[in-house]
Order: C-alpha cells, then structure tokens, then sequence
C-alpha cells in the first residue's frame, strides 16, 4: 500500500459515539496516558506541525479526531488518559467517549491496530497496564512506542527497553518501537507497523 502523507485531513472531531466515522476505511487509533506524546507523534507521521493539536493543558482535549490519510486509511486519536487534574464529569465523558470506541462502534471491525505510547522515561503506569490489559482481553492486535527516547542515554535506552519487553502485562512478541518526535527514531517503522495491518 502506497500512501500520500501529503493528502491528510481532519474529518471529524467526535465528542460523541454518534459521530463516529462510517467508513470502510481500516482504523489505526493510538492511545496513551496525557501528555505521553501522542500529538507529536502523530504530527511526525504525517509531516506536520500542527495538525494535531500538542495541547499546552495536558488531558484538556477529550475528544476522538479521525484522520484521514490519503483516503486510504484513518488515524484515530483518543483522548489521553491518567489527568489527574479532570473533574468527575469529564472523567465520564472520557469513559463514555472511549469506551464507545471500543464497545458501540459501527465499524469497530475496522479497527487494525492500537498504537500503545508509554513514555520511555516512566514505563508503565497503572492506567497503561489497565488499558493493554484491555487490548489484551478484547484481542485487539496493538504495538508499543516508547516515546521521548531523546531523552535517555544509551545505558536508560536499554533498561526501558527490557522492562517494556519483560512486562508481565505485555504479550510476550509484541513490538516495541523506540521514538523521538525530536531525532524522528522511529518514525519508519511505525509507519511500516502502520501498513502492514491496514492491508
């Protein structure tokens, strides 16, 4: 498959189930905790600045943006998870939002593969391991991208990795792509993640 990261549009920012797309287009949605890097990964993948929005209040955007790339696929940006700072309300309308994703989505069928972020510097939170748990249970194919990896020297690039590797919660085989939104390490081979379970 032959993609055109040139030809990208938001077609819709979904802050209800019923919004979602009906396309038959297949899904790639990534999910991670706020503040893990999911805009700047996404904006790295497409060649862009901006067209994810790289919120400056972490957890503020509770909202599921649907990407269209080259009318080929769909990048699906969920809210992130694990804001503290988030009322109880909004806390109910992420579950509402993300859960509808997963459980009351139309072309749930679409849905390839889940792009996991963990920030390389922290490992798994509680919230990550809830959510891969999850994946895990539903069956649902997901990678995992360790962000900010810029970060970290050669001796903390290796112990993130083996503890990513050796987690219990992840099922032992799954990838791990180390990425910098900064050096674009890893930019590739997400992108060859990306296609190979879309086609």
């Amino acid at each position: 498959m032959k993609i055109n990261v040139n030809n990208v549009s938001l077609k819709i920012s979904a802050g209800h189930p019923s919004q979602f797309v009906r396309s038959a287009l297949p899904q790639i949605a990534f999910s991670g905790r706020s503040n893990v890097g999911k805009s700047s990964l996404i904006n790295t993948l497409l060649n862009r600045k901006s067209m994810a929005r790289v919120s400056a209040s972490p957890g503020k955007t509770i909202t599921i943006n649907f990407y269209d790339v080259d009318s080929k696929l769909f990048l699906v940006d969920l809210p992130g998870y694990g804001y503290a700072k988030r009322t109880y309300d909004e806390k109910k309308k992420w579950s509402m939002l993300v859960d509808g994703y997963f459980t009351n989505n139309p072309n749930i069928d679409l849905l390839r593969l889940v792009v996991q972020l963990v920030d390389s510097r922290i490992g798994l939170t509680k919230d990550d391991v809830d959510m891969v748990s999850f994946l895990n249970e539903a069956e649902i194919p997901y990678i995992i991208v360790a962000t900010k990896t810029d970060k970290l020297n050669k001796t903390e690039r290796e112990k993130s990795v083996k503890s990513l590797v050796t987690h219990p919660a992840i099922l032992p085989g799954t990838q791990i792509i180390l990425f910098s939104s900064e050096s674009k390490e890893g930019k590739n081979d997400v992108w060859d993640s990306i296609i190979k379970y879309s086609e």
